[in-house]
């Protein structure tokens, strides 16, 4: 009899230290649940808030609103083409010529490489702090460094103010704004980057400031 309880003592032991390393596990693998959980609340970029109709309507612009002629840019941060034009010089030329006739507007249509749209968001970003112009002008001067790092760094470099741009930028807070621009592009069919309009009459291409003078020319003729 007592060689029958002994191992019935032992098989209950047995249980005893099955059910034990089970609990363990299962405590392990609830505080490692918890653990991620932690990290997932904490590392989870910021919740974007929805932009008004203000925000959605507004673009960066430089000279008058009441200016007679309106040229507006529908451009790509990763385009060589946009950025070669830029270098270039034209709009300050025709800002020079023309002076308050002109008025330009930047829209985005970033199709052309996979860093663009984030990239749209950034310019965003920074004209959400005033600093459009010349967050643009950095990016062209470093283009085709856009990845999403160099974005934050251009912004540090300028000087804003980099914990509520990198907020905006990872949040995607722009992103329904550029989105917008991208599909305001698309309906107007046109096919790349950069593209115009003056006073709503596409220009296809980079224009030379023979062509968009001529284009500004016919719109004060007729007035």
């Amino acid at each position: 009899m007592s060689k029958k309880k002994s191992q019935k003592q032992i098989r209950r032991e047995k249980v005893r230290a099955a059910r034990a390393r089970k609990k363990r596990l299962s405590y392990g693998a609830l505080g490692l649940l918890v653990i991620a959980l932690v990290a997932f609340i904490v590392t989870r970029p910021p919740k974007a808030a929805p932009l008004d109709d203000a925000r959605l309507a507004s673009n960066p612009t430089i000279g008058l609103a009441s200016a007679k002629v309106t040229i507006t840019e529908f451009g790509d941060f990763g385009c060589s083409a946009c950025q070669s034009w830029h270098n270039a010089g034209i709009k300050e030329k025709i800002l020079a010529t023309y002076g308050d006739d002109v008025q330009f507007v930047w829209k985005d249509f970033p199709v052309i490489t996979a860093q663009s749209p984030k990239a749209a968001e950034a310019g965003q970003c920074a004209f959400d702090q005033g600093m459009f112009w010349d967050y643009h002008d950095l990016l062209y001067a470093n283009a085709p460094a856009i990845g999403v790092d160099e974005l934050k760094q251009y912004a540090a470099e300028l000087g804003l103010d980099t914990a509520r741009f990198e907020a905006c930028l990872d949040s995607g807070q722009n992103k329904e704004k550029t989105q917008l621009s991208e599909r305001e592009a698309r309906q107007l069919a046109l096919p790349g980057t950069p593209a115009f309009l003056v006073n709503g009459a596409k220009i296809i291409g980079p224009p030379s400031f023979e062509t968009l003078a001529a284009a500004i020319d016919s719109v004060l003729a007729g007035e």
